[in-house]
């Protein structure tokens, strides 16, 4: 499959050019990540697009959670409730998985981003073996998009790490299968395609109304960061090229990224093998690639202990908010941050 849409790379932009991001998301918008521990060089030209982070706390205790098989926790999604879900148990829905076996999608809610969040007593909610769609060594990596136009929470997630699933909910709890929506055999060259997050934002020229971003590991053991686009949010088209390579940002990963709408523009924010987070922008039709650098560099102490992944954001009466994946690969928690 050829992409007729050739890639865009513009000069470096002055600072004007790089601040017309700066005004202040509304609440429930795609929010940027920003700046807990600046690397000050690499970060140069992003605080005027991203606001400042500071960590605020973990979101669960771990000690104290009765679903746990694993010991480590990763791919925060938090999710508004009001005005979408009947009765929901809170305001926000925050949805996370251990990522080694059995995995299992989970649930926590709290009426504030702030926390303190509180375990559902049924996790997992989505698990590893869910007949007769399918049985897997571990389900992980949940994203759930609100979709509007069906008024269902929708959970994609990944089992193996070939393959990307959608699940759907009225009540943001309870999930009915769709089907696979992306395989390695989808994006010839590749040997995963998971880390998926899903995001409404359409392309007239494409003829889509979502887009989504993934993680694509090469033949050669190096991961980038892969998209496609799509009319339903089910049935996708994939670019066989990647939309951020490894390559290009001068490391050997990339994953867990997340679209970020800031000033007209489109960036991606995603972290790498070195366990910091950096953005690109790819703008509105996803043509353009300006890479910005470093816009988050982990804490030295815990929780991030030198690495911080996978952001997700979200904000509640302007305040903006990041969860992240924080600490080593196999041993991370669920970190806090917040503007201002």
């Amino acid at each position: 499959m050829s992409d007729a849409h050739p890639r865009r790379t513009r000069p470096s932009p002055d600072r004007r050019t790089v601040l017309r991001g700066a005004g202040a998301a509304t609440a429930g918008a795609l929010l940027a990540p920003g700046l807990l521990s600046p690397a000050p060089a690499a970060a140069a030209r992003a605080p005027g697009v991203l606001p400042t982070y500071t960590f605020l706390r973990e979101a669960l205790d771990t000690a104290s959670l009765a679903y746990n098989p694993t010991g480590e926790l990763i791919f925060p999604c938090l999710r508004g409730t009001a005005g979408r879900l009947p009765d929901p148990p809170g305001r926000f829905l925050l949805y996370y998985a251990p990522h080694d076996a059995p995995g299992g999608v989970c649930l926590a809610y709290a009426d504030s981003p702030d926390g303190p969040f509180t375990e559902y007593p049924g996790n997992p909610v989505v698990a590893n073996v869910w007949d007769p769609h399918y049985r897997v060594s571990h389900v992980s990596s949940p994203h759930v998009m609100w979709n509007a136009e069906h008024r269902e929470m929708w959970l994609y997630f990944h089992g193996e790490n070939t393959t990307t699933r959608l699940a759907r909910s009225r009540d943001g709890i309870h999930f009915a299968y769709e089907g696979t929506v992306l395989t390695t055999a989808m994006v010839p060259g590749t040997t995963e395609a998971s880390y998926a997050r899903v995001f409404e934002h359409p392309l007239p020229d494409r003829g889509s109304r979502y887009v989504m971003v993934f993680m694509r590991n090469s033949t050669g053991n190096h991961r980038s960061i892969g998209w496609g686009w799509s009319a339903d949010g089910i049935t996708f088209d994939f670019d066989p090229e990647p939309l951020v390579s490894h390559a290009e940002v001068g490391v050997s990963d990339l994953s867990g990224p997340h679209l970020v709408e800031r000033g007209g523009s489109t960036y991606v924010a995603y972290h790498t093998s070195r366990g910091d987070i950096r953005l690109t922008e790819v703008g509105r039709d996803f043509g353009l690639r300006e890479h910005l650098g470093t816009v988050h560099a982990p804490m030295a102490g815990p929780p991030d202990s030198g690495r911080s992944a996978a952001p997700s954001f979200g904000s509640d009466g302007g305040v903006q908010y990041m969860f992240y994946e924080a600490g080593s690969r196999l041993g991370a928690t669920i970190a806090i941050a917040r503007a201002g």
